[in-house]
């Protein structure tokens, strides 16, 4: 007689999303280039769309080399509904569907109360909520079409839980956005047998953190020693948590928040 645990995918199975297709918006640097390397290791193509276009395309290249036709890239400012269209159906035509979405694309500007006049509101507003919600909705819409089961996963910050501090009112109010819209989407969708969950990083060493700190690394290096776990966090400890919500080990989660941040939310 087989046991229920013989009866259960193997962990390989599990983790395995081979033949599925991943659009990873911001794809190319930082959290989005390790994102989109650990979704194509596990077996997924991968559309790598990024404003950035010279990047993205060494990166597809050099991933496409290790599995031929896995790859591509396409320049994409979120924020322009166009071009996000553009991407999407770039996407299909290539992989002929798509499966995971990863919303990862975002900037940081700082800037005070004083300083922070509306058009750089809207341009936070515009990168950080309006290209989620345009990337969203036009999967959903291919996914329901199709009648497949899909994977959203949206970064998002332990700022959309707290503030983070003076300078970072646009950021942390478009990062309490994604989280309220990534809630209420998964509930809309979820009868779809679409999940959609937040991934929310705390600090991680990135080349835009690094460009933000100037010659200010000492500043850095002390925010990273004020974390319960000692450290900052690296690119591939978001990409690990994202590639958990992308596959079977997450099926029964929708409108959840994996926090990853080291402990300093308990602080």
């Amino acid at each position: 007689m087989s046991t229920q645990l013989e009866t259960l995918p193997t962990l390989r199975e599990l983790l395995s999303i081979e033949g599925k297709t991943a659009v990873v918006t911001g794809g190319a640097k930082g959290i989005g280039e390790a994102i989109t390397r650990r979704l194509h290791e596990a077996g997924a193509n991968v559309m790598i769309a990024d404003l950035d276009a010279e990047t993205a395309s060494r990166l597809a290249s050099e991933l496409d080399g290790g599995r031929p036709g896995s790859a591509v890239a396409q320049a994409c400012d979120v924020s322009d509904s166009s071009q996000v269209r553009a991407v999407i159906e770039a996407t299909v035509e290539r992989f002929e569907g798509i499966d995971i979405l990863v919303n990862n694309a975002g900037i940081f500007p700082f800037a005070s109360l004083e300083e922070l006049d509306v058009e750089l509101l809207d341009r936070v507003y515009a990168t950080n909520v309006r290209g989620v919600h345009m990337f969203t909705q036009l999967v959903a819409a291919h996914l329901k079409a199709e009648r497949r089961p899909g994977r959203i996963v949206n970064v998002c910050s332990i700022d959309s839980l707290h503030p983070s501090g003076a300078g970072l009112a646009a950021y942390d109010a478009s990062k309490h956005a994604v989280w309220g819209y990534t809630k209420t989407v998964a509930l809309e969708l979820a009868e779809y047998d679409i999940a959609v969950n937040g991934v929310a990083p705390g600090g991680i060493s990135t080349p835009g953190v690094a460009a933000m700190a100037g010659s200010n690394t000492d500043e850095i290096r002390a925010a990273g020693s004020g974390v319960p776990m000692g450290r900052w966090g690296e690119p591939d400890d978001i990409a690990k948590a994202v590639l958990f919500l992308a596959t079977d080990l997450s099926t029964y989660m929708t409108g959840s928040m994996v926090v990853v941040d080291g402990g300093k939310l308990l602080q």
